[in-house]
């Protein structure tokens, strides 16, 4: 290496003293001197060309989530930096660590009206925890480094740096290149809570009768599933996630409740919620999903909750006590201190009261598993998913039909990152691209993709790249020919008057085959099993499009359609 290397080769040389194994991102005209540089250079770094800059970061959401490492994307100027936002600002919100970085126009041109200008850190400001367009090629290296650091500490999120063409061929003296390996992975730098926090916790939760433990998506972020599980076991303390926090206890835990809230929850996990008379959140924002749309905990309730965002802390409840710091850290203190007290007397009967209430709710849904009704009902589909995949499966969901039903009712045997939704702002088309993000983070675990046939129509292009990438990736299609969501919102809401959301049926293995994607369609119910099972073991791509019922036609696990 000289002492010299121009803007594009440093902005190489700088994402791999990072650790970045992996970019996402789709050419340009303004990406040029990034794509030579990315040619040229000796690295060890794979670049994935994708068909559309959205799945580009939907692949790098994906892979920042199954390896806890930063999901790196790129795309060109104008268009290319517009359709990054999507993927950018659903990172930030759910708390995952990506980097979307644009080329830009030269900056000598700023202002002419040249193609393609637009003001991108204006654009991304509102969307990421941190933002530059780099106006010096000498700013290069302490820039990807502000931005890994913001990404990697606190409360983790996306950053973007905007690259400008001009300063892609100027001059970066080589000595700046260097990075602090712990912003490779998050969460960096972690930071317990501050002293008598943990103790103030302890105290509420040992004073309440019936407390309920209800976790969103830090407890896996901060990877603390085992002191979690210590805590749960240690007080017989029920254990319910949101959504993104399904993962912090195995579905199968006796004290691991599972998903509450309108949307996932039923009306037995409920029971729980509106029983509680202590309510800890945990690593969870309280949202109106969680809470649906705060029915319950009720205004008043005891509250203890635990944050790495100091900001979350009372934004929707108020709390008894608050506990900011990173989650695993923190429930070490809370287990450290229960070693200090006498615990024979303090068992909450979680495990029993967990057993009862998945008895309830598996009654209902074994029942409509078990269904030869035509189209096929969607239990159907899930209770098949449960006998033939492996416990290491990553199984992604768009938001739509199929999101509710498999955050219900599937079991998966262990603890952490296996399932992947986008459910900050749910945009559709996430899960064809995101899961192949999660296969280059994850190569040895099957993945496994859901989504409507809405969604499938949204970047059903990347099943090119998925077959480039020879990636053994598994789609399930829920085909209702609607979309499904909206159209049971109207059934429910607006007393089925439907209005636009009807479109007509596709072929979704014809498309998928003509891909080069191994396709079946299936429309009677005793055929999942087999078929899914040829797809799971099959050695490449494999697409399977299930006729399913419509939602507003179904038993669907959802309390509230609305929020």
């Amino acid at each position: 290496m000289t002492n010299e290397l121009n803007g594009a080769e440093a902005m190489v040389k700088m994402l791999e003293a990072h650790g970045v194994q992996h970019i996402f991102g789709l050419c340009g005209d303004t990406t040029l001197p990034f794509y030579d540089a990315m040619l040229r250079l000796d690295h060890k770094i794979e670049h994935v060309l994708t068909r559309d800059e959205r799945s580009a970061t939907y692949m790098a959401d994906a892979y920042s989530r199954v390896t806890g490492r930063v999901g790196v994307c790129e795309g060109p100027s104008g268009g290319g930096a517009t359709y990054l936002l999507p993927g950018l600002i659903e990172a930030s919100e759910s708390s995952y660590a990506v980097l979307g970085i644009t080329t830009d126009i030269s900056v000598a041109s700023y202002g002419k009206y040249p193609l393609t200008e637009v003001d991108q850190e204006a654009l991304m400001r509102p969307l990421t925890k941190w933002n530059t367009v780099i106006k010096q090629s000498a700013h290069i290296p302490r820039m990807v480094r502000a931005a890994f650091r913001a990404m990697t500490t606190g409360r983790s999120g996306s950053a973007h740096l905007g690259l400008p063409y001009d300063i892609q061929y100027d001059a970066v003296d080589v000595d700046d290149i260097w990075a602090d390996p712990k912003h490779a992975s998050y969460p960096a730098y972690p930071v317990g809570p501050e002293p008598g926090a943990a103790e103030a916790a302890v105290d509420a939760i040992l004073s309440a009768k019936s407390p309920l433990i209800v976790c969103g998506g830090g407890v896996v972020i901060a990877g603390g599933m085992e002191e979690l599980s210590v805590l749960a076991k240690r007080l017989n303390i029920p254990v319910a996630t949101s959504i993104s926090g399904q993962g912090s206890l195995a579905d199968t835990h006796p004290n691991s409740l599972g998903v509450v809230g309108s949307n996932g929850g039923t009306d037995e996990t409920w029971e729980l919620m509106e029983a509680a008379d202590l309510v800890v959140f945990m690593g969870c924002r309280a949202g109106s999903t969680t809470t649906s749309r705060w029915e319950a905990p009720k205004p008043g309730a005891r509250i203890v909750h635990f944050d790495s965002d100091p900001m979350v802390i009372g934004a929707n409840y108020q709390a008894e006590v608050g506990v900011v710091g990173d989650l695993k850290l923190s429930l070490a203190a809370v287990n450290a201190e229960l070693d200090k007290r006498d615990l024979s007397d303090i068992d909450y009967g979680g495990a029993s009261s967990v057993a009862d209430v998945k008895r309830r709710k598996f009654e209902i849904f074994n029942r409509f598993a078990q269904s030869t009704d035509l189209p096929i009902r969607p239990e159907r589909v899930i209770d098949a998913m449960m006998k033939v995949l492996p416990e290491d499966a990553v199984v992604l969901s768009d938001p739509g039909t199929s999101c509710p039903y498999f955050s219900a009712y599937y079991q998966q045997p262990l603890p952490g990152r296996y399932f992947i939704t986008n459910r900050a702002h749910g945009a559709l088309g996430y899960s064809m691209s995101a899961a192949l993000g999660a296969w280059y983070g994850r190569p040895g675990s099957k993945i496994v993709a859901m989504m409507g046939d809405g969604s499938f129509g949204f970047t059903c292009g990347e099943l090119e790249t998925i077959c480039r990438s020879r990636a053994p990736i598994t789609y399930i299609v829920f085909s209702n020919s609607n979309f499904g969501w909206i159209k049971a919102s109207q059934f429910a809401d607006k007393d089925a008057r439907y209005y636009n959301v009807d479109f007509n049926r596709t072929d979704q293995a014809a498309v998928g085959a003509a891909f080069g994607v191994k396709s079946w369609r299936v429309e009677n119910p005793d055929d999942l099993p087999r078929v899914l099972k040829e797809a799971i073991e099959h050695d490449g791509p494999t697409l399977v499009d299930v006729i399913c019922q419509p939602l507003e036609e179904t038993n669907a696990p959802v309390r509230r359609w609305m929020g």
